[in-house]
């Protein structure tokens, strides 16, 4: 055994305590090989050991649940006729703010074996992207990198790409967020676990060659970013999306068979990690031959072997006797499928090279819940909240011509059509993606065979949880419950994707404490437990000795179920004459609004106006109103404010509205027209469904204003005519590709 002492130890990211902490484990000093396993089973990539207290505080129960919160690669949901849905985010930050093409695509081809391991089809995947200010050339070349890596895997391996968000702030000028999800479909009770139960029972390594590509890489991602980081380019994975086609086919076939005990993909922290929590999770050990893994290189060193990340590879712990009927279906779809080891009753991990016993170390002494070290930061309040508090909205001028503010609000990079991004995706495949020409809020996908769809979105403002960590965790999980009731479905439960920075800065742990909790309140309040998901932290970068942190980013993945896809409703105005009317109190407040960051250069605002109670309100009544099919069409006011909505409706239907003036005179035009937060929703109704629609909405006390209805080719709002919707469509649709263009000639 080579040599490992505390210096090592430190060098790896252990720290002494936890070099302390291992003897203990191992009653004796560890070698390398047993510290570089440690060092990446202890990363926070891997551990959660900065963030597991709290996440443990997140709402996990619910009826449709089938697994627990991190018991499984990823969530499942029954959503009835012996279905279920299982689906996760994930975060693939570090690497694609390094290597943005493969750090996305593999990013992308995680998360979709996450969900083929657990035995379910993969039926779509969705994004969550942010980036830098998009005049930087730097950003163009993480934009163009990470987008292409996405559409490239997923056209390649045959999954839709059917939703996402994009954001561009300088936050994240040098940290980019790359968060992808999968869903997927199995039928329940045909679900396989990683475990390693039985002794005796072999274990096979399946799928692409062991590479030095991703080693370190569970650490890598535990680190903060700095002037240095691409020099740790190695620690980024390579993807194959055919190869990972062919395991896909190839693990579900061989779940067929019944010889297969327990799978598990081999994502961070590679054999190390699938070896140890399978193990743990069975109370077993394993006796690895690590001279049996095929290799890429010759002479790879054992650590080499135990931390690489190469991507499109999974443990599979098979049932003894029945060997050949799983070396059979994967030799049938060409895929590598070698017996590595066996299932012990040691509860050891026991690791062979040439013949050598190169580490030995109790399984559960590695794994989150088991020896993984569990800490509990301080956290103190955000000294920038003083900024965020001292806002004073009466100090923003109003302005003199809304016209030309909207005119450039509906360009600007977060607002305007992200057709560039997603047209580079293949949203066609399978052929079940129900919005390819319907624009809905959310995207909505048929589960074949029944009459349901899955309703799926992503979605976290994060200037407002910058403004208030609780509050704007709140709704970011509402607005994703929200787009998913405006589609037709009833919301089931979340994944999330926690991006943030150094956990050990006190400050940004208090955003993360308070956006735990912040989440936590609205998920009981829309009974959408956690699923599980992903914590990222360390998404700050490191610029001449000052640590400059991204906005703190809770992404929501939110899925819900369509009963009958006869429900699914569209954003896009429905027929002429319709009427039209908001859901939700208006509001003439700024605060944390694209409008006041962009047009005016306020960065310190407090939160848009949100109350819990009226969410859930709201949220039933919609989905109430869209299952009498009283409501032609419906859409959600959110970023950019109402007058944004209405627009966005008129372009996806090429129909005009007239809004009558619907706000008091001591109101400001420019706040209730681009103003954000609040439960707010448009809806579109034909003239003999207005009476019920009404009377319903005064029986449940919700909020409504009547606002006018869809007349003409024009967007006029009390007296301001802001043009015709072919001419804004123009304007929404080009200036993305626009500003990378521009971008490319500076």
């Amino acid at each position: 055994m080579s040599k490992g002492d505390l210096q090592t130890a430190l060098s790896l990211g252990l720290n002494q305590e936890e070099y302390n902490k291992i003897i203990e484990f191992l009653g004796r000093e560890p070698n390398f090989e047993e510290l570089s396993v440690y060092s990446v089973m202890w990363s926070e990539h891997c551990s959660y050991k900065n963030s597991i207290k709290w996440l443990k505080t997140l709402p996990k129960e619910g009826p449709r649940i089938l697994v627990s919160a991190g018991e499984e690669n990823a969530g499942l949901v029954d959503i009835g006729d012996g279905l279920a849905c299982a689906f996760k985010i994930e975060s693939h930050n570090h690497p694609s703010a390094i290597e943005p093409y493969q750090g996305a695509a593999t990013g992308v081809g995680g998360i979709h074996r996450d969900i083929f391991t657990l035995g379910a089809r993969p039926i779509a995947a969705l994004n969550s992207l942010r980036f830098g200010d998009l005049s930087l050339d730097r950003t163009k070349h993480l934009l163009e990198g990470v987008v292409k890596g996405i559409g490239d895997y997923g056209n390649c391996f045959g999954v839709p790409t059917v939703a996402g968000e994009t954001y561009f702030m300088p936050c994240y000028n040098q940290n980019i967020l790359v968060n992808a999800m999968s869903a997927g479909i199995v039928k329940v009770g045909e679900t396989v676990s990683a475990i390693a139960d039985g002794p005796g029972n072999p274990v096979f390594i399946v799928g692409a060659a062991t590479g030095k590509d991703g080693i370190h890489g569970a650490t890598f991602a535990s680190a903060d970013l700095n002037e240095s980081s691409s020099e740790d380019l190695p620690s980024v994975q390579v993807g194959d999306p055919f190869q990972e086609k062919l395991l896909l086919e190839a693990s579900l076939e061989a779940i067929q068979t019944g010889a297969i005990v327990g799978m598990q993909d081999m994502g961070a922290a590679g054999i190390s990690c699938s070896t140890s929590e399978m193990s743990a999770k069975s109370g077993t050990g394993m006796k690895i031959n690590l001279d049996l893994v095929p290799t890429r290189q010759d002479n790879m060193q054992a650590f080499e072997i135990l931390l690489s990340e190469s991507q499109e590879r999974m443990l599979i712990v098979g049932e003894k006797g029945k060997e050949q009927a799983i070396i059979d279906v994967f030799d049938k779809w060409d895929v590598p499928c070698v017996e590595i080891g066996e299932v012990t009753d040691s509860g050891i991990l026991e690791f062979f090279k040439h013949g050598q016993r190169v580490a030995e170390i109790p399984a559960d002494s590695l794994v989150l819940g088991g020896g993984a070290p569990v800490y509990d930061r301080e956290y103190t309040r955000p000294s920038y909240l003083n900024q965020v508090e001292a806002f004073n909205q009466n100090d923003i001028p109003q302005t003199d011509n809304i016209k030309e503010v909207f005119e450039q609000l509906i360009q600007l990079p977060n607002l305007c059509y992200k057709g560039w991004i997603s047209e580079q995706y293949d949203k066609t495949v399978r052929g079940n993606t129900m919005n390819l020409n319907r624009p809905a809020d959310a995207a909505a996908v048929r589960v074949k065979g029944t009459q349901k769809a899955l309703a799926l979105s992503v979605d976290c403002n994060s200037a407002y949880v910058f403004a208030d960590p609780f509050k704007g965790a709140m709704m970011a999980v509402c607005e994703a419950a929200r787009n998913v009731s405006c589609t037709g479905a009833i919301p089931s439960a979340i994944t999330n994707c926690l991006n943030f920075g150094n956990p050990y800065n006190s400050e940004v742990y208090y955003q993360f404490v308070h956006a735990i909790k912040g989440m936590s309140a609205a998920c009981e309040a829309l009974s959408t437990p956690v699923t599980g998901g992903n914590v990222s932290f360390y998404n700050q970068t490191e610029l001449k000795d000052k640590a400059i942190p991204v906005y703190p980013t809770p992404t929501i993945g939110m899925m819900g179920v369509i009963e009958d896809i006869k429900h699914f409703t569209e954003l896009g105005w429905n027929k002429e004459g319709d009427f039209i009317y908001m859901l939700g109190n208006v509001t003439d407040q700024l605060a944390s609004s694209e409008y006041l960051r962009s047009i005016h250069g306020v960065e310190y605002s407090p939160c848009p106006p949100f109350n819990l109670e009226d969410e859930v309100r709201l949220q039933k009544c919609i989905q109430n109103m869209i299952q009498q099919g009283w409501i032609s069409n419906a859409h959600d006011v959110s970023d950019g404010g109402l007058l944004i909505a209405l627009a966005e409706s008129s372009i996806a239907s090429g129909m005009g509205v007239k809004i009558n003036r619907f706000w008091s005179e001591d109101m400001r035009q420019d706040g209730v027209l681009f103003g954000e937060g609040g439960s707010r929703i448009l809806i579109g109704c034909k003239e003999q469904d207005t009476e019920q629609i009404e009377e319903f909405l005064k029986k449940y006390s919700q909020s409504f204003h009547r606002l006018g209805r869809v007349e003409g080719e024009e967007i006029q709002v009390d007296t301001v005519n802001f043009g015709r919707v072919s001419d804004i469509k123009q304007l929404f649709e080009s200036s993305l590709n626009n500003q990378i263009q521009k971008t490319a000639q500076v």
